[in-house]
């Protein structure tokens, strides 16, 4: 029983830790975020060679864009008969 009462507080005081201070935390941080931005620089690396290899151009529509980067107004196109709305029945007032 005595030996109980000797272990208890010790293997109480073994379980706590000391929390990590925060430089330490701030480091590991860093070193994740760096981490993370490295693959993601390598990924897009990769993207714009695979782009280059398959000679894919992006191009701007041309069609009704005016100097200046405008749009021009178009008439719009009415909907298919499909898809015209309908009007909810009227309510009964109650």
């Amino acid at each position: 029983m005595r030996a109980a009462m000797v272990l208890l507080p010790l293997l109480l005081l073994a379980g706590c830790k000391d929390e990590p201070s925060f430089e330490a935390r701030y480091d590991k941080a860093a070193e994740e975020i760096e981490t993370r931005a490295k693959t993601m620089d390598a990924d897009i690396a990769d993207s714009e060679v695979a782009a280059e290899a398959a000679d894919v151009t992006e191009t701007a529509p041309t069609r009704g864009i005016e100097p200046g980067g405008k749009i021009s107004r178009v008439a719009p196109e009415p909907l298919p008969d499909s898809a015209n709305p309908t009007n909810p029945p009227p309510s009964s007032g109650e």
